[in-house]
């Protein structure tokens, strides 16, 4: 994935729902009744025994009566169908060599995902690209040329423990689309190098011009390291992993722990086009240049389009050699990292270091793998769950955890439908290309098929990384937030006493979901399309985009016992299985209303931090009044229907049509300000980090600026887009 997971602020709490109770011993049964008090007493104490969890049953939003004693039924054979040996042996072949997007070894694993998914009796199809990218490293070299002459390593060490990292393959740290040159100069420390980091050192006056800058990772994409500098005139960048942020300060380092040892490298794309996707074709996919259809390509050498500057990543042992010699004035306190020493912004004329990246950019072919479940009653509409599969070396947290995931779903789901489970929606299971190098293949994908998805997809379910770990969490849209809660409640955390759910929510009513925003295969689906979108998984330590991301460190520190595949398998399932044959698409329609009242509550605080006569948004204000009423009538009135069994098949057929296209009042044509490509009103990745989520981003650009300029505009358009979505819940209201 193209970026690490993110802690998420606390967002607005679901209702409570569901008053019975179900055991696995016992079913399902009022918590009231009296005449079943004893049997559920026998069975609290029967699971007590066997540390097993009391799990909750739930009225299943979007399912009639009857529909959800059908659900329950498929629901336990899905969760006994579940091999929970299969996630290890898939992981232990995809991630048995470095695969980066382009190599051979990353075909290997794009027709060993094919081969599994025809053999479990998928439909399965392959979409090709031709991308512009860095295919390879290239040559590099990282030198200090005075006071002496040193050559800096750029790869990691051999452990004798980590029997990987005798591999073959194994090659240096690198930045794919580097620009290429021969620079030298003196050195400038930019802390993490983001936007106010750059402002700084300008007020400090330190003249940036010519100078190899010295960035640490973290704060912003890597890209935006990179784009800062150049545009500072900086000759070239050098990126490191400050042992502050991942290193022998936090803990024990790699191999006897989960921290970056002294050598470690972070590889990444430093792609930083106004869109997402392949750098060349903004809005059209990148169809293969040898096909029968012709996509014009944006010209490679237009100016500011990719970076020119030469940028290369090392591990801390070797940036120690360069700013254990910087001579100029200390750093801020906030800029100090965690080697023993004071670090300084200016290394001064003694001291001049070398960066050399020949690095050539080419046309590379990106496949995506794609596999259906063609659904029995609703074929044209898709719920989709997708991870990418090229890593940049091992993968074995990331990406390929959340792919070897999939593969075993894709197994499973079969399992239930040559039972006579076949779902009534269909369930797409999607493989990326080119995702470490900028969003590429799910980007692509979602243009070449954009109006069709537009039409015909619930959901997509982003499963990057999703077992890289023993932490569960996910950030999500409004509408599939209830789902992925509800589901949780169903399934037991591997060696415990409790459920997913009790363990994810701790000591609070409901558990944190966060908002979604940039750095994976989201993206397109929900910020360009408007496909209601959901991110998670369970995460934990990771050796992020090194050499050491492989079984060795997997088992070792990652999910030694390799329960947590089948456990977030089976929540991924239930979820999956819910959207894909509820009567009544299950969207929680009210919670539009209930988060976006917060999010322009904390909006209109941000203006006042530096407007303090700002009001607010009235035009909003009145509009989100009458969408919270109106979101509220929804879920009740559907709930009412569905438990009287009042609607018909043709106004079941007529109202899931209508739901697909709520999510899209929020998808504006004209875009933002900061990119057209970006349509949605609702969300964005920050387009000056890359990685942070941005809600109500036209907002929060302006925001940004410091600038109420547009503010006005803003409260006009997005007050149209919740009245559109009022007015759409007003037909479906008339529908019931």
């Amino acid at each position: 994935m193209a970026q690490p997971k993110k802690a998420f602020p606390p967002d607005h709490l679901h209702k409570k729902r569901g008053h019975f109770l179900f055991n696995p011993y016992l079913g399902l049964f009022n918590k009231e009744s009296y005449s079943m008090k004893k049997k559920y007493l026998y069975g609290l104490g029967l699971c007590m025994a066997l540390h097993l969890p009391i799990l909750q049953a739930q009225t299943l939003n979007g399912f009639s009566t009857e529909k959800q004693k059908q659900q329950e039924s498929l629901e336990k054979r899905f969760l006994d169908l579940v091999d929970e040996s299969g996630f290890r042996r898939h992981l232990e072949i995809l991630t048995k060599e470095p695969h980066p997007a382009g190599s051979e070894a990353n075909k290997r694993v794009e027709a060993y995902m094919a081969e599994t998914m025809q053999a479990a009796g998928w439909e399965v199809k392959r979409y090709p690209y031709d991308v512009y990218l860095s295919k390879e490293p290239g040559t590099s070299l990282i030198e200090i040329i005075r006071p002496n002459r040193e050559p800096l390593s750029q790869q990691e060490n051999e452990w004798e423990a980590d029997p990987y990292l005798a591999h073959p393959d194994l090659g240096k740290g690198w930045n794919a689309f580097s620009g290429s040159g021969d620079v030298r100069g003196e050195v400038v420390y930019v802390n993490y190098g983001v936007k106010a980091d750059f402002e700084a050192l300008k007020k400090m006056g330190v003249d940036l011009k010519g100078k190899i800058l010295l960035a640490r990772y973290g704060g912003n994409f890597r890209g935006f390291k990179a784009k800062f500098a150049e545009e500072a005139g900086a000759a070239g960048l050098i990126i490191y992993t400050d042992p502050k942020d991942s290193g022998f300060t936090r803990g024990l380092t790699y191999p006897e722990g989960i921290f970056y040892d002294a050598s470690a490298i972070q590889r990444g794309s430093l792609l930083t086009v106004p869109w997402t996707g392949d750098a060349l074709t903004p809005f059209k996919p990148a169809l293969p240049r040898d096909g029968k259809q012709k996509v014009d390509r944006l010209d490679p050498e237009t100016e500011g389009l990719l970076h020119s500057i030469p940028v290369l990543p090392i591990g801390y042992g070797a940036a120690e050699k360069i700013l254990s010699q910087m001579k100029g004035q200390a750093v801020p306190p906030a800029w100090q990292g965690g080697l023993p020493f004071t670090y300084r912004i200016e290394g001064g004329s003694g001291l001049e270091v070398r960066v050399m990246v020949d690095q050539k950019r080419e046309f590379v072919r990106a496949t995506n793998v794609v596999g259906t479940l063609k659904g029995s009653k609703y074929p044209d509409e898709w719920i989709i769950l997708g991870c990418h599969y090229d890593a940049w070396s091992f993968g074995s947290t990331d990406p390929n955890s959340g792919t070897a995931l999939l593969l075993n779903l894709s197994e499973t789901l079969q399992k239930l439908a040559q039972e006579g489970y076949r779902p009534e929606r269909s369930i797409l299971i999607a493989h990326w290309d080119a995702e470490e190098h900028g969003v590429i293949g799910s980007t692509e994908w979602v243009e070449q098929l954009h109006d069709e998805l537009q039409a015909k997809a619930l959901a997509y379910i982003n499963l990057d990384a999703a077992v890289s770990g023993r932490n569960f969490g996910a950030a999500s849209s409004p509408t599939l937030k209830q789902g992925i809660i509800e589901a949780a409640k169903m399934v037991t955390f591997p060696d415990s006493a409790k459920t997913v759910f009790e363990v994810w929510a701790g000591q609070k009513e409901e558990p944190t979901i966060g908002n979604l925003g940039g750095g994976s295969d989201h993206i397109a689906f929900y910020m360009h399309a408007g496909i209601p979108s959901l991110s998670g998984g369970a995460s934990g330590p990771t050796l992020y985009h090194t050499n050491y991301d492989n079984m060795h460190f997997y088992e070792t520190f990652a999910d030694p016992s390799f329960k947590m595949g089948a456990a977030v398998e089976r929540l991924v399932g239930i979820l999956t299985l819910r959207l894909a044959n509820a009567d009544v698409i299950p969207y929680q329609v009210s919670r539009y209303a209930q988060d976006l009242e917060g999010h322009f509550q904390t909006a209109t605080r941000q203006v006042q931090s530096f407007d303090k006569g700002f009001e607010g948004f009235p035009q909003v204000r009145a509009a989100l009044e009458a969408l919270t009423a109106k979101g509220q009538a929804w879920d009740s009135a559907v709930e009412k229907a569905l438990a009287t069994g009042s609607l018909k098949p043709d106004q079941l057929k007529t109202i899931n049509k209508q739901l697909l296209g709520l999510e899209k009042s929020f998808i504006d044509k004209k875009g933002m300000y900061f990119g057209d490509w970006y349509r949605s009103l609702y969300a964005s990745n920050d387009p000056f980090s890359g990685y942070a989520s941005w809600i109500l981003p036209g907002i929060q650009y302006e925001v940004e600026r410091k600038s109420t300029e547009r503010l006005a505009e803003w409260d006009t358009r997005y007050a149209a887009a919740l009245d559109d979505l009022r007015q759409k819940i007003d037909a479906l209201l008339e529908l019931l």
